[in-house]
């Protein structure tokens, strides 16, 4: 029974881990960046702290959190990895539909991941 339990409790944990969400939107004159990062498998803290902590000088930045990414995006990069990092996320895009054309490159060669369409 005991052991179940902590079973129990391991798949909740995980499972957390695909819950959480961050809506990055940053904006300055000439440029406006709306994405989310849906977490996969980076640690919890880590992935609040670091991951959905942008530093982009010049830009005002809002960072809300979410439990699952907002539909509407026009891309996503799915299970992407994170600079070098065994760790792995799922980013959406909204917005411009056409920076597709930079953005699917980017995911599937430099971040591993796979493209898809919303």
């Amino acid at each position: 029974m005991r052991a179940s339990g902590i079973l129990l409790l391991a798949v909740v944990v995980a499972g957390e881990a695909w819950a959480e969400g961050c809506v990055i939107h940053s904006h300055d004159e000439r440029i406006e960046v709306k994405l989310c990062q849906q977490n996969r498998t980076i640690p919890a803290e880590l992935f609040r702290s670091g991951f959905c902590q942008p530093e982009l000088p010049g830009q005002e930045v809002e960072v809300t959190f979410v439990d699952q990414c907002p539909t509407g995006a026009f891309g996503v990069c799915r299970n992407a990895q994170v600079s070098n990092m065994p760790y792995r996320q799922d980013i959406h895009y909204y917005g411009i539909a056409s920076d597709a054309r930079f953005l699917q490159p980017a995911c599937e060669q430099t971040n591993k991941g796979e493209w898809a369409v919303e």
